[in-house]
């Protein structure tokens, strides 16, 4: 009886010890399982993210070549193929624009002024940027103005005259604009310039400036200029003035009498007539000695157009 109680306990310690083994293996197995089945959803994990970072730096990269790209291409060709073909090119629009960037800067403002006076010619729309430019006209006024006190007493240097003369040549090339002309003329601007063309002074700095300011000849202009007081002066250059300043304030003052409302201003008045012809003879016997042909014939037209008066 005792053994068998003993056979039995065996037994059950014995079966006991293979379930506990048997579960121990059981879950071992479940547990490498699970293990594997982790290592695996993270490896799928990281391929994911690893596929979306690549992804992120591929678009990045693309966005860092293709944007200087842009800009390259923005720079190098401003002028599309529905442009005037008579805009400059790229790098010539560039540089008018840094030039006009100079006119505010103290330290490069006179670099600026000579580059846009020298150039102008190869921008035909020049004067258009000028007049819409923000800030742009009242630097050029500030160059005018600022030479005033230079002017009485008479001590105005070559650099000051050739400073102010690259800003009166933008003045000229606005107002010889046909978008700007009009408004350039309402706003009474060619005035700014009379304190110019009433000096006395035959120096070469004074001269260049009477020369530079006597450049419009254009038919509005030309009547701005016989409204205002703009004929006593240019007799007064004509008595005066060098050869070339001569020639242009006699031709300019030919233009105005050829104009009906100016040969009215002239002839409308019998002691102004007297002004005018005592003016144009001393011309005449300056000749003597400069013997300049062209000054010759715009006195010779003078002279002609003032006999149309019936009086």
């Amino acid at each position: 009886m005792s053994n068998q109680g003993a056979s039995n306990g065996a037994n059950i310690i014995q079966s006991l010890t293979n379930g506990q083994s048997q579960k121990q293996q059981g879950f071992g197995f479940s547990t490498q399982k699970a293990q594997q089945s982790s290592n695996q959803r993270n490896s799928n994990f990281g391929s994911q993210n690893y596929s979306r970072q690549a992804s992120d730096q591929r678009i990045l990269n693309n966005s860092k070549f293709n944007q200087p790209q842009q800009s390259h291409q923005l720079m190098t060709n401003p002028v599309s193929a529905n442009q005037p073909a008579n805009l400059p090119s790229g790098s010539d629009l560039e540089s008018m624009y840094q030039n006009l960037l100079y006119l505010f800067n103290p330290t490069s403002k006179e670099y600026g002024l000579t580059e846009l006076s020298k150039r102008r010619d190869q921008h035909p729309e020049l004067a258009l940027v000028l007049w819409n430019s923000y800030g742009v006209m009242t630097i050029l006024y500030q160059e005018v103005i600022s030479v005033y006190p230079l002017l009485s007493p008479p001590t105005l240097t070559a650099q000051q005259s050739n400073r102010v003369c690259n800003a009166l040549a933008l003045l000229q090339m606005i107002a010889t604009h046909e978008q700007t002309r009009i408004p350039f003329l309402k706003a009474n601007i060619p005035q700014l310039l009379y304190p110019f063309l009433s000096t006395s002074n035959k120096t070469k700095p004074f001269d260049n400036l009477r020369l530079t300011s006597l450049g419009y000849d254009n038919p509005e202009v030309i009547s701005f200029f016989f409204s205002t007081e703009f004929l006593p002066l240019c007799l007064k250059i004509m008595d005066i003035g060098s050869e070339l300043c001569k020639v242009i304030a006699t031709f300019i003052f030919q233009k105005i009498i050829a104009d009906p409302g100016g040969f009215h201003y002239v002839t409308s008045h019998s002691k102004r007539l007297k002004t005018v012809v005592m003016i144009l003879n001393n011309v005449v016997s300056q000749l003597v000695e400069s013997r300049s042909v062209r000054l010759l014939k715009s006195v010779t037209k003078c002279y002609l157009r003032l006999a149309d008066d019936p009086t």
